[in-house]
């Protein structure tokens, strides 16, 4: 047993001073504010929050979550873990049939050691039009028989797929993925506001990266933006790197659909916590200037360097958004979007995950599971 006490929290979705937490092996068995039951095992002046969950997120520290290799993979999660994120899924790009199959095969170990809390198909049944970094040369309409396979291939541990809507099959495929226990996501498509509500009908219920790599909206044609936002059930994903989306935007969204909708994710690639140069995202090169990659050749973006703890103070001190909408944004709400349902928030049964930050909302320290993974927490 452990119990952390902390100058601020957020406990049950609000914000409290002189907070603590008890947690017993992996979960919180009890939160409270004023004095704890017990001597501190941690008492910190810094910030409670519930750790990070991140549902799309390509890699890190150099190393990929698409290369094929369970060390590479790890290595990425580890460097997301010590900026806060406790929970990650693990992102995989447009690629041929078995090179995809190897790859999953390859993350298999780490969901179910837990390094991974699943793994992310974005991609290969995407729009050539809206490819963004996805070599469009590889992308293809949804086969049953190959849906079949990766699933296969997958055990259970594929957790999202992103579709384009408007694709040949697409709206059968969101059927056979739901049916799995598949989150399907909508993204990288051209599709139009009708064919978008058709997919959601479908089952589809999570937004890829809203705004990015979709038509604008047109006062005419409001295509999917308009769709994926007006529909209470869909949760849309932001990429809140402040260089993806214009920080006003995001807060628009947020105001528009609410927290319990709106969920900041990284879409990193191998360069995130890494220095500029040139890294890769599948097969396609891409270099990294002044943190921001793009593909070499047509300057597309080509996912970010983020991590969540910056996301956590672009959405706070940039944004304007207040702390407790942040933290439901960076943990809870995407916990809810991928049926987590033991992670995302300070309360007691669920999962020990928590992230303590400083004044300037720098990650002190880190807990996954009941496990400390930081140190230099005592107060002085």
């Amino acid at each position: 047993m452990a119990i952390i006490r902390a100058d601020r929290a957020v406990l049950d979705g609000a914000l409290v001073d002189d907070a603590w937490i008890r947690i017993e092996g992996e979960h919180i068995s009890d939160t409270g504010v004023g004095n704890p039951p017990a001597i501190p095992d941690i008492d910190t002046p810094g910030l409670l929050l519930p750790g990070f969950v991140d549902q799309h997120c390509h890699g890190g520290s150099g190393s990929n979550f698409f290369a094929g290799d369970t060390e590479e993979a790890r290595i990425a999660a580890d460097l997301h873990l010590s900026h806060g994120t406790t929970t990650i899924v693990a992102s995989l790009v447009t690629a041929a049939p078995q090179p995809l199959l190897e790859q999953v095969q390859s993350l298999v170990p780490l969901v179910a050691d837990g390094i991974l809390a699943g793994i992310h198909l974005e991609g290969p049944w995407i729009s050539e039009h809206m490819c963004g970094a996805h070599d469009p040369l590889l992308l293809r309409d949804p086969d049953p028989a190959e849906i079949s396979q990766v699933l296969e291939a997958g055990q259970g541990k594929i957790v999202m797929a992103t579709i384009a809507p408007e694709r040949l099959g697409a709206i059968e495929a969101i059927r056979q993925l739901v049916a799995a226990d598949v989150v399907v996501a909508i993204g990288h498509t051209a599709s139009d506001y009708s064919k978008t509500q058709e997919a959601i009908d479908a089952g589809a219920t999570v937004a890829t990266h809203l705004f990015n790599r979709m038509p604008h909206v047109d006062h005419r044609d409001p295509g999917p933006i308009v769709a994926l936002m007006s529909d209470s059930r869909v949760s849309v994903e932001l990429i809140a790197d402040g260089v993806h989306l214009n920080p006003a935007l995001i807060a628009f969204v947020v105001q528009t659909v609410g927290p319990e909708r709106a969920l900041a994710i990284t879409d990193a690639m191998g360069a995130a916590g890494s220095p500029d140069g040139d890294y890769v995202i599948g097969e396609l090169e891409v270099e990294v200037v002044s943190g921001i990659a793009r593909l070499k050749g047509n300057g597309a973006l080509a996912g970010s360097t983020l991590t969540m703890d910056f996301a956590v103070k672009l959405l706070v001190e940039v944004c304007g958004l207040d702390l407790t909408v942040a933290s439901a944004m960076v943990s809870g709400t995407s916990a809810k979007a991928m049926g987590f349902t033991d992670r995302g928030q300070l309360e007691a049964g669920y999962r020990a995950d928590v992230v303590i930050l400083d004044d300037s909302l720098e990650v002190s320290a880190v807990i996954q599971a009941g496990e400390l993974l930081s140190p230099n927490l005592v107060r002085s």
